[in-house]
């Protein structure tokens, strides 16, 4: 799984959807289009583009907190709680993680997991510091014994950082590491993906672009995600691996406004048991026990 926080599926607009504004080869060249809101649904050679609801039947703008425990634990978070909430997991989720999300499911069938994201040096200074705004993914990694992985193994080329390349490690964190292509880092990922049952990606830049835009940076920002999820897909083996690339809610899909929106998650499907998936998800709290399903 490649998780790609806030991405939908939005107008076909070249003005305000960066994918239709500077193009995205890995709709173009393996869907042949660009999805929208007028074409949601796109299949092609054995491999889904289709939307997914973020709304969950609650009012308001979908939030990551939310979305992103709905997605991993496979039930209503928004519902639960009466609302949407986020960037964190609101705090009476935080037990309903623990117990269950998509790690523990996997580890309770003796079957191997991995969390392929790496951490620097500082955030395990804030762990030891007590303090407890964590993401979605690391409360289910540290509650389920998921190691977390480090500066060591990104020189290993045992994990990645969130931004796929070590460019910001590099720049803003001043790590000593080798700046690797998203060829590479999809590479990486794939050997990495071979020895586990479940593997799980994080990228976050595309929500931060979709807020803050970084226009210095964009456009570089979109075209190494893109280059790293066309080698993901076109190289991996689809005979016996099953890829799903999904989102918490949209907000990148639509520059228009620095928000949310309301717009269908992006989800993607690819490889053994792509159909089966697309099939069988219609919103986010659907990804953890279709995932599991085809696991029996």
């Amino acid at each position: 799984m490649i998780f790609i926080d806030g991405v939908g599926i939005g107008n076909g607009d070249y003005k305000f959807n960066p994918f239709f504004k500077y193009g995205f080869k890995t709709f173009t060249e393996i869907f042949d289009e660009i999805p929208s809101l007028k074409r949601q649904a796109i299949n092609n050679n054995g491999s889904f583009i289709f939307p997914t609801d973020a709304c969950l039947g609650v009012d308001g703008l979908p939030q990551s907190g939310t979305g992103q425990t709905s997605i991993f634990c496979g039930m209503n978070a928004a519902k639960y709680i009466g609302k949407h909430f986020g960037p964190f997991p609101y705090s009476t989720l935080i037990p309903v993680i623990q117990k269950e999300n998509i790690f523990k499911a996997y580890l309770e069938k003796s079957q191997k997991v991995f969390f392929a994201n790496a951490y620097p040096k500082q955030f395990f200074e804030y762990l030891k510091s007590g303090r407890g705004r964590l993401s979605v993914t690391t409360h289910c990694c540290r509650s389920s014994g998921v190691r977390l992985n480090t500066t060591t193994d990104v020189r290993k080329g045992k994990a990645l950082t969130a931004e796929i390349t070590n460019d910001r490690w590099i720049k803003k964190l001043n790590y000593k590491l080798p700046r690797i292509t998203p060829q590479l880092a999809a590479k990486r990922l794939l050997k990495i993906s071979e020895k586990n049952k479940f593997t799980l990606y994080e990228y976050y830049l595309t929500d931060h672009l979709g807020h803050w835009r970084d226009a210095g940076d964009f456009e570089n920002i979109l075209h190494t995600l893109d280059d790293f999820l066309f080698c993901i897909i076109t190289e991996m083996d689809k005979k016996n691996m099953t890829l799903i690339i999904c989102s918490d809610h949209g907000n990148f899909e639509d520059l228009s406004v620095k928000t949310h929106t309301l717009n269908p998650a992006l989800t993607i499907t690819a490889g053994r048991y792509a159909k089966e998936l697309s099939d069988s998800i219609k919103d986010l709290t659907d990804i953890k026990p279709a995932i599991l399903n085809i696991c029996k």
